[in-house]
C-alpha cells in the first residue's frame, strides 16, 4: 500500500505541495537525503491552528496542527521524489517548534502529532529522531512549525 493510500485509509488526503512564503526552498535533495524546510499547518493554502498552545489554543489542537505539518512535509517529500515513493529509505528526523506559553510544558506531546502519523503511514521507516522546543512566536501567529530530513536512495 502507498503512503498516499495508507493516508486515506486513516481519513487524510495528501495536501498540495506549499510554495515558499519567503526567499527559499522547500526542499533540498543533496546526496542521499531530503532536507524539507519548516511547514506550517496551512493546508492547500488554508489557514487553521492561528494561536498560542496553553493559551488560544488546547493540547488536542495543537495535535492537530502537528499533524496538519506532517502532511505538509509529506507533500514536499512526494514533489522531491517526484512521487516515487520507493525512493524514500526513511524519516530520519522532525524538528518540532511549538509556539506557546512559558509555562506550557508539553511540546512533546504537541509533537507527537506528526511523529505518531509518520509511523502510522511509513511503519518503521517513519520513526525518526526529533526536537520539540517551545517558542513566544511563529510565523504568521501559528501554532506549529515542523522541519525534517529524510533518506533516499
Amino acid at each position: 500500500m502507498s503512503i498516499v493510500q495508507k493516508l486515506q485509509k486513516l481519513g487524510y488526503e495528501l495536501p498540495q505541495a506549499a510554495a515558499p512564503a519567503a526567499n527559499y526552498v522547500p526542499y533540498v535533495v543533496s546526496g542521499s537525503h531530503i532536507y524539507i524546510s519548516g511547514q506550517i499547518p496551512f493546508l492547500n493554502g488554508q489557514s487553521m491552528h492561528l494561536g498560542r498552545v496553553g493559551d488560544d489554543l488546547t493540547l488536542e489542537q495543537g495535535v492537530e496542527a502537528a499533524k496538519a505539518c506532517a502532511l505538509n512535509i509529506l507533500a514536499q517529500a512526494h514533489a522531491a521524489v517526484d512521487g516515487d515513493w520507493g525512493r524514500i529509505k526513511r524519516l530520519v528526523k522532525l524538528g518540532g517548534f511549538v509556539n506557546c506559553t512559558p509555562d506550557f510544558t508539553d511540546q512533546p506531546k504537541v509533537v507527537n502529532g506528526a511523529s505518531d502519523l509518520m509511523v502510522a503511514v511509513m511503519g518503521e521507516a517513519g520513526k525518526h529522531a526529533r526536537f520539540a522546543v517551545g517558542a513566544p512566536s511563529l510565523p504568521l501567529g501559528v501554532a506549529v512549525e515542523i522541519d525534517a530530513m529524510f533518506e533516499i536512495a
